[in-house]
């Protein structure tokens, strides 16, 4: 896997997560814990996607 494969594969995952978490917190009651994972996890890709960008 290039590494231009991995970040549309990581980029796939971030708006995926987006998504989720859009929905989420448009829902009523939002669960706070899911929330604060889907950042957790939003954010851990982010950092992934810097380090292999040029």
């Amino acid at each position: 896997m290039s590494i231009e494969d991995r970040l549309e594969s990581l980029r796939t995952k971030h708006a995926a997560l987006e998504a989720e978490l859009e929905s989420e917190t448009h829902r009523p009651n939002p669960d706070d814990v899911h929330v604060h994972e889907l950042k957790r996890q939003k954010l851990r890709l982010k950092d992934e996607m810097h380090r292999l960008s040029p």
